[in-house]
Protein backbone atom coordinates (compact mmCIF):
# COMPACT_ATOMS: atom_id res chain seq x y z
CA UNK A 1 0.00 0.00 0.00
CA UNK A 2 1.09 3.65 -0.50
CA UNK A 3 1.21 6.29 2.25
CA UNK A 4 2.25 9.92 2.38
CA UNK A 5 5.24 10.54 4.62
CA UNK A 6 5.51 14.24 5.53
CA UNK A 7 8.70 15.96 6.66
CA UNK A 8 9.63 19.62 6.97
CA UNK A 9 10.56 20.04 3.29
CA UNK A 10 8.35 17.75 1.23
CA UNK A 11 5.83 14.97 1.05
CA UNK A 12 7.18 11.61 -0.07
CA UNK A 13 4.98 8.84 -1.48
CA UNK A 14 6.22 5.55 0.02
CA UNK A 15 5.32 1.91 -0.60
CA UNK A 16 4.93 -0.23 2.50
CA UNK A 17 4.78 -4.01 2.22
CA UNK A 18 1.63 -5.22 4.08
CA UNK A 19 3.74 -7.99 5.58
CA UNK A 20 5.74 -5.28 7.34
CA UNK A 21 2.71 -3.79 9.10
CA UNK A 22 3.17 -4.26 12.87
CA UNK A 23 1.74 -7.58 13.99
CA UNK A 24 2.25 -10.26 16.60
CA UNK A 25 3.50 -13.59 15.31
CA UNK A 26 2.23 -16.84 16.80
CA UNK A 27 2.53 -20.51 15.90
CA UNK A 28 0.29 -23.57 16.14
CA UNK A 29 1.37 -27.11 16.99
CA UNK A 30 -1.07 -29.51 15.33
CA UNK A 31 -3.33 -28.46 12.45
CA UNK A 32 -6.21 -30.81 13.16
CA UNK A 33 -9.76 -30.04 14.27
CA UNK A 34 -8.90 -27.50 16.95
CA UNK A 35 -5.68 -26.22 15.39
CA UNK A 36 -7.49 -25.45 12.15
CA UNK A 37 -10.26 -23.79 14.13
CA UNK A 38 -7.79 -21.34 15.68
CA UNK A 39 -7.04 -19.79 12.28
CA UNK A 40 -10.78 -19.52 11.57
CA UNK A 41 -11.47 -17.77 14.88
CA UNK A 42 -8.60 -15.31 14.35
CA UNK A 43 -9.88 -14.44 10.87
CA UNK A 44 -13.49 -14.23 12.02
CA UNK A 45 -12.68 -11.84 14.86
CA UNK A 46 -9.59 -10.07 13.52
CA UNK A 47 -10.95 -6.55 13.93
CA UNK A 48 -12.04 -7.14 17.51
CA UNK A 49 -8.78 -8.90 18.34
CA UNK A 50 -6.80 -6.00 16.88
CA UNK A 51 -8.67 -3.57 19.13
CA UNK A 52 -8.18 -5.82 22.16
CA UNK A 53 -4.54 -6.75 21.61
CA UNK A 54 -3.35 -3.60 19.88
CA UNK A 55 -1.89 -5.35 16.83
CA UNK A 56 -2.87 -7.93 14.26
CA UNK A 57 -2.31 -11.57 15.25
CA UNK A 58 -0.48 -13.42 12.49
CA UNK A 59 -0.12 -17.21 12.38
CA UNK A 60 3.45 -17.41 11.07
CA UNK A 61 4.13 -21.14 11.33
CA UNK A 62 2.18 -24.35 11.85
CA UNK A 63 3.78 -27.62 12.92
CA UNK A 64 2.27 -30.81 11.58
CA UNK A 65 3.43 -34.13 10.14
CA UNK A 66 1.15 -33.62 7.16
CA UNK A 67 1.16 -31.12 4.29
CA UNK A 68 -1.90 -29.02 3.48
CA UNK A 69 -1.49 -27.98 -0.18
CA UNK A 70 -5.13 -26.89 -0.50
CA UNK A 71 -5.11 -24.73 2.63
CA UNK A 72 -4.41 -20.99 2.51
CA UNK A 73 -2.01 -21.76 5.37
CA UNK A 74 -0.21 -24.52 3.47
CA UNK A 75 2.92 -22.42 2.92
CA UNK A 76 3.28 -21.90 6.68
CA UNK A 77 3.39 -25.59 7.59
CA UNK A 78 6.70 -26.89 8.91
CA UNK A 79 7.71 -30.37 10.03
CA UNK A 80 10.56 -29.54 12.39
CA UNK A 81 9.85 -27.99 15.80
CA UNK A 82 13.23 -26.22 15.71
CA UNK A 83 11.89 -23.89 13.02
CA UNK A 84 9.46 -22.53 15.62
CA UNK A 85 11.76 -22.80 18.64
CA UNK A 86 14.48 -20.79 16.90
CA UNK A 87 12.18 -18.17 15.35
CA UNK A 88 12.56 -15.18 17.65
CA UNK A 89 9.71 -13.34 15.92
CA UNK A 90 7.23 -15.89 17.33
CA UNK A 91 6.23 -14.90 20.87
CA UNK A 92 3.40 -17.34 21.59
CA UNK A 93 2.56 -20.90 20.58
CA UNK A 94 -0.79 -22.75 20.68
CA UNK A 95 -0.45 -26.50 21.36
CA UNK A 96 -3.30 -28.67 20.07
CA UNK A 97 -1.40 -31.88 19.41
CA UNK A 98 -2.80 -34.01 22.22
CA UNK A 99 -0.97 -36.62 24.27
CA UNK A 100 2.07 -36.17 26.49
CA UNK A 101 4.86 -36.90 24.02
CA UNK A 102 6.19 -35.03 22.16
CA UNK A 103 3.96 -32.17 23.33
CA UNK A 104 5.71 -31.94 26.71
CA UNK A 105 9.23 -31.75 25.28
CA UNK A 106 8.13 -29.24 22.63
CA UNK A 107 6.42 -27.03 25.23
CA UNK A 108 9.46 -27.00 27.49
CA UNK A 109 11.78 -26.15 24.60
CA UNK A 110 9.53 -23.31 23.45
CA UNK A 111 9.16 -21.76 26.92
CA UNK A 112 12.91 -22.01 27.46
CA UNK A 113 13.21 -19.75 24.40
CA UNK A 114 10.88 -17.19 25.96
CA UNK A 115 7.63 -18.12 24.23
CA UNK A 116 4.31 -18.28 26.08
CA UNK A 117 2.10 -21.33 25.59
CA UNK A 118 -1.64 -21.96 25.33
CA UNK A 119 -2.82 -25.58 25.32
CA UNK A 120 -6.02 -27.53 24.84
CA UNK A 121 -4.25 -30.74 25.91
CA UNK A 122 -5.94 -32.03 29.08
CA UNK A 123 -3.79 -35.15 29.34
CA UNK A 124 -0.61 -33.07 29.25
CA UNK A 125 -1.85 -30.60 31.88
CA UNK A 126 -3.14 -33.36 34.17
CA UNK A 127 0.11 -35.33 34.02
CA UNK A 128 2.78 -32.65 33.59
CA UNK A 129 1.16 -29.42 34.78
CA UNK A 130 3.60 -28.86 37.66
CA UNK A 131 6.71 -29.07 35.48
CA UNK A 132 5.17 -26.91 32.76
CA UNK A 133 4.09 -24.14 35.13
CA UNK A 134 7.46 -24.16 36.85
CA UNK A 135 9.13 -23.79 33.46
CA UNK A 136 6.84 -20.88 32.57
CA UNK A 137 7.66 -19.12 35.85
CA UNK A 138 11.42 -19.64 35.46
CA UNK A 139 11.33 -18.15 31.96
CA UNK A 140 8.95 -15.28 32.70
CA UNK A 141 6.31 -16.51 30.26
CA UNK A 142 2.74 -17.74 30.51
CA UNK A 143 1.33 -21.26 30.36
CA UNK A 144 -2.46 -21.09 29.92
CA UNK A 145 -4.84 -24.04 29.58
CA UNK A 146 -8.44 -22.80 29.64
CA UNK A 147 -9.41 -24.96 26.61
CA UNK A 148 -8.27 -28.17 28.33
CA UNK A 149 -11.47 -28.40 30.40
CA UNK A 150 -14.95 -27.59 29.18
CA UNK A 151 -14.05 -26.52 25.64
CA UNK A 152 -15.33 -22.96 25.28
CA UNK A 153 -16.63 -22.66 28.86
CA UNK A 154 -14.51 -20.07 30.77
CA UNK A 155 -14.59 -21.85 34.14
CA UNK A 156 -10.84 -21.90 34.77
CA UNK A 157 -10.44 -18.15 34.38
CA UNK A 158 -13.58 -17.70 36.47
CA UNK A 159 -12.08 -19.80 39.26
CA UNK A 160 -8.71 -18.04 39.03
CA UNK A 161 -10.10 -14.49 38.95
CA UNK A 162 -13.75 -14.03 39.93
CA UNK A 163 -13.55 -16.61 42.72
CA UNK A 164 -9.97 -15.76 43.73
CA UNK A 165 -11.08 -14.32 47.07
CA UNK A 166 -13.19 -17.33 48.00
CA UNK A 167 -12.49 -20.92 49.01
CA UNK A 168 -13.87 -23.62 46.72
CA UNK A 169 -15.22 -26.61 48.64
CA UNK A 170 -17.11 -28.63 46.02
CA UNK A 171 -16.89 -29.26 42.29
CA UNK A 172 -19.30 -31.42 40.30
CA UNK A 173 -19.03 -31.53 36.56
CA UNK A 174 -20.59 -33.07 33.50
CA UNK A 175 -17.20 -32.96 31.83
CA UNK A 176 -17.61 -35.15 28.77
CA UNK A 177 -20.00 -34.38 25.93
CA UNK A 178 -19.89 -37.87 24.42
CA UNK A 179 -21.11 -39.60 27.55
CA UNK A 180 -23.74 -36.94 28.19
CA UNK A 181 -25.06 -37.41 24.66
CA UNK A 182 -25.30 -41.17 25.23
CA UNK A 183 -27.15 -40.75 28.53
CA UNK A 184 -29.51 -38.19 27.00
CA UNK A 185 -30.44 -40.57 24.18
CA UNK A 186 -30.95 -43.43 26.63
CA UNK A 187 -33.26 -41.23 28.70
CA UNK A 188 -35.30 -39.87 25.80
CA UNK A 189 -35.64 -43.02 23.74
CA UNK A 190 -35.13 -45.91 26.15
CA UNK A 191 -32.37 -47.39 23.98
CA UNK A 192 -29.49 -49.43 25.40
CA UNK A 193 -25.93 -48.26 25.89
CA UNK A 194 -24.36 -50.25 23.05
CA UNK A 195 -26.80 -48.99 20.41
CA UNK A 196 -26.46 -45.40 21.53
CA UNK A 197 -22.67 -45.59 21.53
CA UNK A 198 -22.71 -46.84 17.93
CA UNK A 199 -24.87 -43.86 16.95
CA UNK A 200 -22.49 -41.50 18.76
CA UNK A 201 -19.58 -42.99 16.81
CA UNK A 202 -21.46 -42.67 13.52
CA UNK A 203 -22.17 -38.99 14.24
CA UNK A 204 -18.57 -38.30 15.19
CA UNK A 205 -19.25 -37.66 18.88
CA UNK A 206 -17.37 -40.78 19.97
CA UNK A 207 -14.03 -42.15 18.81
CA UNK A 208 -13.63 -45.60 17.27
CA UNK A 209 -12.05 -46.53 20.62
CA UNK A 210 -14.35 -44.74 23.09
CA UNK A 211 -12.65 -45.97 26.28
CA UNK A 212 -11.32 -42.55 27.35
CA UNK A 213 -14.86 -41.20 27.32
CA UNK A 214 -17.07 -44.05 28.53
CA UNK A 215 -14.60 -45.37 31.10
CA UNK A 216 -14.30 -41.90 32.63
CA UNK A 217 -10.62 -41.23 31.88
CA UNK A 218 -11.35 -37.97 30.09
CA UNK A 219 -13.44 -36.69 33.01
CA UNK A 220 -10.80 -37.95 35.44
CA UNK A 221 -8.12 -35.72 33.92
CA UNK A 222 -10.45 -32.75 33.89
CA UNK A 223 -11.47 -33.05 37.55
CA UNK A 224 -7.76 -33.32 38.42
CA UNK A 225 -7.14 -30.01 36.63
CA UNK A 226 -10.12 -28.24 38.20
CA UNK A 227 -9.12 -29.43 41.66
CA UNK A 228 -5.56 -28.22 41.11
CA UNK A 229 -6.87 -24.78 40.09
CA UNK A 230 -8.93 -24.69 43.28
CA UNK A 231 -6.28 -26.00 45.68
CA UNK A 232 -2.84 -25.65 44.10
CA UNK A 233 -2.32 -29.40 44.47
CA UNK A 234 -2.17 -31.66 41.43
CA UNK A 235 -3.21 -35.18 42.35
CA UNK A 236 -2.09 -38.34 40.59
CA UNK A 237 -4.42 -40.38 38.39
CA UNK A 238 -4.02 -43.42 40.65
CA UNK A 239 -5.59 -41.48 43.52
CA UNK A 240 -8.71 -40.48 41.56
CA UNK A 241 -11.41 -43.18 41.60
CA UNK A 242 -12.80 -43.78 38.13
CA UNK A 243 -15.80 -45.96 37.25
CA UNK A 244 -17.05 -46.93 33.81
CA UNK A 245 -20.55 -46.11 32.59
CA UNK A 246 -20.69 -49.08 30.21
CA UNK A 247 -22.76 -51.15 32.67
CA UNK A 248 -25.66 -48.68 32.71
CA UNK A 249 -28.94 -50.06 31.36
CA UNK A 250 -32.33 -48.63 30.36
CA UNK A 251 -33.62 -49.99 33.70
CA UNK A 252 -31.19 -47.67 35.53
CA UNK A 253 -32.29 -44.69 33.47
CA UNK A 254 -35.96 -45.49 34.12
CA UNK A 255 -35.31 -45.85 37.86
CA UNK A 256 -33.69 -42.42 37.98
CA UNK A 257 -36.78 -40.91 36.29
CA UNK A 258 -39.11 -42.53 38.83
CA UNK A 259 -36.86 -41.41 41.66
CA UNK A 260 -37.01 -37.82 40.42
CA UNK A 261 -33.82 -37.18 38.50
CA UNK A 262 -31.44 -38.42 35.82
CA UNK A 263 -28.26 -40.46 35.51
CA UNK A 264 -25.15 -38.40 34.78
CA UNK A 265 -21.46 -39.28 34.60
CA UNK A 266 -19.88 -36.80 37.02
CA UNK A 267 -16.38 -35.77 37.87
CA UNK A 268 -16.48 -34.60 41.48
CA UNK A 269 -14.20 -33.10 44.07
CA UNK A 270 -14.82 -32.51 47.76
CA UNK A 271 -12.22 -30.17 49.23
CA UNK A 272 -11.46 -29.68 52.93
CA UNK A 273 -8.58 -28.06 54.79
CA UNK A 274 -6.95 -31.40 55.50
CA UNK A 275 -7.43 -32.97 52.06
CA UNK A 276 -9.86 -33.78 49.31
CA UNK A 277 -11.74 -36.60 47.61
CA UNK A 278 -11.84 -36.95 43.83
CA UNK A 279 -13.91 -39.40 41.84
CA UNK A 280 -15.60 -40.03 38.51
CA UNK A 281 -18.71 -42.23 38.38
CA UNK A 282 -22.35 -42.40 37.26
CA UNK A 283 -24.69 -40.68 39.73
CA UNK A 284 -28.39 -40.20 40.24
CA UNK A 285 -28.72 -36.40 40.00
CA UNK A 286 -31.90 -34.93 41.51
CA UNK A 287 -34.13 -32.52 39.63
CA UNK A 288 -33.30 -29.91 42.27
CA UNK A 289 -29.82 -29.72 40.74
CA UNK A 290 -29.35 -27.77 37.49
CA UNK A 291 -26.94 -30.50 36.39
CA UNK A 292 -29.95 -32.79 35.98
CA UNK A 293 -31.13 -30.84 32.94
CA UNK A 294 -27.83 -30.55 31.06
CA UNK A 295 -28.31 -32.67 27.96
CA UNK A 296 -26.76 -33.76 24.66
CA UNK A 297 -23.11 -32.79 24.13
CA UNK A 298 -23.22 -29.88 26.58
CA UNK A 299 -20.99 -29.67 29.64
CA UNK A 300 -21.62 -27.98 32.98
CA UNK A 301 -19.45 -27.38 36.03
CA UNK A 302 -21.01 -26.61 39.42
CA UNK A 303 -18.74 -24.94 41.95
CA UNK A 304 -19.58 -24.32 45.61
CA UNK A 305 -17.86 -21.88 47.94
CA UNK A 306 -18.86 -20.50 51.35
CA UNK A 307 -19.06 -16.86 50.24
CA UNK A 308 -20.41 -17.04 46.68
CA UNK A 309 -22.49 -20.19 47.14
CA UNK A 310 -23.41 -22.22 44.07
CA UNK A 311 -22.03 -21.12 40.69
CA UNK A 312 -22.51 -23.06 37.47
CA UNK A 313 -20.63 -22.74 34.18
CA UNK A 314 -22.48 -24.15 31.18
CA UNK A 315 -21.86 -24.48 27.47
CA UNK A 316 -20.39 -26.55 24.67
CA UNK A 317 -17.63 -28.59 26.24
CA UNK A 318 -15.91 -29.70 23.05
CA UNK A 319 -15.87 -29.18 19.30
CA UNK A 320 -13.81 -27.28 16.79
CA UNK A 321 -15.03 -23.71 17.26
CA UNK A 322 -15.80 -23.62 21.01
CA UNK A 323 -12.39 -25.07 21.91
CA UNK A 324 -10.56 -22.95 19.34
CA UNK A 325 -12.38 -19.91 20.69
CA UNK A 326 -11.09 -20.70 24.18
CA UNK A 327 -7.55 -21.00 22.80
CA UNK A 328 -7.82 -17.59 21.14
CA UNK A 329 -9.28 -16.07 24.31
CA UNK A 330 -6.18 -17.20 26.22
CA UNK A 331 -3.99 -15.89 23.41
CA UNK A 332 -5.71 -12.50 23.60
CA UNK A 333 -5.34 -12.36 27.39
CA UNK A 334 -1.59 -12.93 27.10
CA UNK A 335 -0.92 -10.64 24.14
CA UNK A 336 -3.03 -7.79 25.53
CA UNK A 337 -1.12 -7.79 28.81
CA UNK A 338 -4.22 -8.72 30.82
CA UNK A 339 -2.56 -11.99 31.82
CA UNK A 340 0.33 -10.10 33.38
CA UNK A 341 -2.09 -8.80 36.01
CA UNK A 342 -3.50 -12.24 36.81
CA UNK A 343 -1.89 -14.46 39.40
CA UNK A 344 -0.24 -17.37 37.66
CA UNK A 345 -1.16 -20.92 38.60
CA UNK A 346 1.62 -22.55 40.61
CA UNK A 347 0.91 -26.16 41.45
CA UNK A 348 2.70 -28.69 43.57
CA UNK A 349 2.28 -32.42 43.99
CA UNK A 350 -0.43 -33.37 46.47
CA UNK A 351 1.27 -34.52 49.70
CA UNK A 352 1.00 -38.10 50.85
CA UNK A 353 -2.46 -38.75 52.28
CA UNK A 354 -3.97 -35.53 50.88
CA UNK A 355 -6.39 -37.46 48.68
CA UNK A 356 -8.89 -39.32 50.83
CA UNK A 357 -9.20 -43.05 50.02
CA UNK A 358 -12.36 -43.52 48.00
CA UNK A 359 -13.65 -46.22 50.33
CA UNK A 360 -13.90 -43.70 53.18
CA UNK A 361 -16.37 -41.48 51.33
CA UNK A 362 -20.04 -41.69 52.27
CA UNK A 363 -22.87 -41.91 49.75
CA UNK A 364 -26.51 -42.83 49.49
CA UNK A 365 -27.12 -45.55 46.91
CA UNK A 366 -29.76 -46.70 44.48
CA UNK A 367 -29.79 -50.52 44.61
CA UNK A 368 -31.71 -52.95 42.39
CA UNK A 369 -31.97 -56.50 43.65
CA UNK A 370 -33.45 -59.48 41.83
CA UNK A 371 -35.72 -61.18 44.37
CA UNK A 372 -38.75 -63.36 44.93
CA UNK A 373 -39.69 -61.47 48.10
CA UNK A 374 -39.52 -57.68 48.18
CA UNK A 375 -40.36 -57.60 51.88
CA UNK A 376 -37.51 -59.98 52.76
CA UNK A 377 -35.06 -57.93 50.69
CA UNK A 378 -36.15 -54.68 52.34
CA UNK A 379 -35.77 -56.27 55.76
CA UNK A 380 -32.25 -57.49 54.93
CA UNK A 381 -31.34 -54.07 53.50
CA UNK A 382 -32.61 -52.38 56.65
CA UNK A 383 -30.36 -54.56 58.78
CA UNK A 384 -27.37 -53.79 56.53
CA UNK A 385 -27.87 -50.08 55.89
CA UNK A 386 -30.24 -48.80 58.56
CA UNK A 387 -33.15 -46.85 57.12
CA UNK A 388 -33.95 -47.66 53.49
CA UNK A 389 -36.73 -46.50 51.20
CA UNK A 390 -38.39 -48.62 48.53
CA UNK A 391 -38.64 -47.02 45.10
CA UNK A 392 -42.15 -46.98 43.66
CA UNK A 393 -42.91 -48.66 40.35
CA UNK A 394 -40.25 -51.37 40.51
CA UNK A 395 -40.57 -54.07 37.82
CA UNK A 396 -41.86 -57.50 38.84
CA UNK A 397 -39.20 -59.72 40.37
CA UNK A 398 -37.08 -56.82 41.58
CA UNK A 399 -36.73 -54.71 44.69
CA UNK A 400 -35.38 -51.19 44.18
CA UNK A 401 -34.32 -49.19 47.20
CA UNK A 402 -32.55 -46.02 48.26
CA UNK A 403 -30.15 -46.23 51.20
CA UNK A 404 -29.09 -43.68 53.78
CA UNK A 405 -25.53 -42.42 53.61
CA UNK A 406 -22.97 -45.09 54.39
CA UNK A 407 -19.21 -45.47 53.87
CA UNK A 408 -18.28 -46.82 50.44
CA UNK A 409 -16.22 -49.70 51.87
CA UNK A 410 -19.08 -50.84 54.08
CA UNK A 411 -21.62 -50.58 51.28
CA UNK A 412 -19.52 -52.51 48.79
CA UNK A 413 -18.98 -55.30 51.30
CA UNK A 414 -22.76 -55.67 51.59
CA UNK A 415 -23.27 -55.62 47.83
CA UNK A 416 -20.63 -58.31 47.37
CA UNK A 417 -22.09 -60.54 50.09
CA UNK A 418 -25.16 -62.74 50.17
CA UNK A 419 -27.36 -60.74 52.55
CA UNK A 420 -29.34 -58.96 49.82
CA UNK A 421 -29.32 -61.73 47.23
CA UNK A 422 -28.56 -60.96 43.57
CA UNK A 423 -27.61 -57.29 43.32
CA UNK A 424 -28.12 -56.24 39.71
CA UNK A 425 -27.27 -52.54 39.87
CA UNK A 426 -25.75 -49.99 42.27
CA UNK A 427 -25.54 -46.26 41.50
CA UNK A 428 -24.50 -43.51 43.90
CA UNK A 429 -26.71 -40.52 44.56
CA UNK A 430 -25.52 -36.90 44.33
CA UNK A 431 -26.19 -35.11 47.56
Amino acid sequence: MFVLNFNKKCAILCYINPCEVPMINIAILGFGVVGGGITEVINMNKDKLRQYVGDDIYVKKILDLRDFPDSPYGDRVVHDISEIVNDDEITLVCETMGGVNPAFDFSIALMNRGKSMVTANKELVAKKGIELMNCARENGVHYFFEPSVGGGIPEIRGMRTSLAGDTITEIDGILNGTTNYILTRMKREGVDFTSTLKDAQRLGYAEANPAADVDGLDAQRKIMILTAVATGYLCEEKDVYCETMTKLTPADIDAAKRWGGAVKLLGSSRIREDGCALYVAPFFVPEASPLCFVEDVYNAIRIVSPVTGDVMFYGRGAGRMPTAGAVVADVAAILSGLADKEKKCQWQAAPEGYVKPFGENKFSYYVRVKTDSVSDTLEAAGLAFGAVKALDGSPAGFCELITDEIAENTAQAVFAGEALGVVESVIRILK
